[in-house]
């Protein structure tokens, strides 16, 4: 994957019909407006600031849209595996439409940067060992379903 497409989202922009329908979710132009935004995005944005961007968007139907509905919307996309949602320490859920494992680094002002690719790869490399995926699952009688990195950042020493 190029860091355009890593950076940008994998459906920034266009017709979301067969995303959509490939994931089993009716397509209407409020999820579309949601989806174009967050993956469109390089901030991992919060719910409030794709509401921000969107809220008088004519492509959402009426030319409205509510924080609820994109809310509700981020949830849909979510559960149907078209975007990540992603805790930080501290600070606002945020959503990513990048669905492949990568690491992300919560920068010092709270923001979250994705990795550069290389680097995440390493990362991520690292934590896949199946061997050490075994011996977590069995230690803690859990199934590993998604590795997901966050490491936090400080200002760096001048």
């Amino acid at each position: 994957m190029s860091d355009a497409t890593h950076n940008q989202g994998p459906h920034a922009h266009g017709d979301h019909r067969a995303l959509f329908a490939a994931h089993g979710l009716r397509c209407t132009r409020q999820r579309q407006v949601v989806y174009a935004a967050l993956a469109g995005s390089r901030e991992h944005p919060t719910a409030e600031a794709i509401y921000d961007a969107v809220k008088g968007c004519a492509e959402a139907g009426d030319g409205t849209i509510s924080l609820a509905t994109v809310y509700n919307t981020l949830e849909t996309l979510t559960q149907r595996g078209l975007c990540r949602k992603l805790a930080t320490p501290g600070g606002p859920t945020r959503f990513d439409a990048i669905t492949d494992e990568h690491a992300h680094v919560v920068a010092p002002d709270g923001s979250l940067v994705d990795l550069p690719e290389d680097l995440s790869d390493r990362v991520m490399a690292g934590v896949r060992n199946p061997e050490l995926i075994a011996e977590i699952e069995k230690r803690l009688g859990v199934k590993v379903g998604r590795i997901s990195i966050h490491l936090s950042a400080q200002e760096a020493a001048e």
